[in-house]
């Protein structure tokens, strides 16, 4: 269901790769969708930048950040 107004959701993600799949799964399947979906990999050591970048692939509303850790 579109609504009269943008919904965004940003997501922090470092060296999260057993919890995020999990996470990105509940974005995707709210019943009110997002129209933008802003991953921001901080330099993860982890799988996590790779499961990001398979959701970037898959839903066009995705967008991925790769940045070097912040702390």
């Amino acid at each position: 269901m579109k609504s009269e107004y943008s919904l965004g959701i940003v997501i922090p993600v470092y060296n999260v790769e057993n919890y995020l799949k999990e996470c990105l799964e509940s974005v995707v399947n709210q019943t009110i969708l997002f129209d933008e979906v802003i991953l921001i990999n901080d330099g993860s050591l982890d799988n996590s930048g790779q499961i990001c970048e398979q959701y970037c692939k898959k839903y066009s509303y995705f967008q991925l950040i790769n940045q070097e850790n912040q702390g």
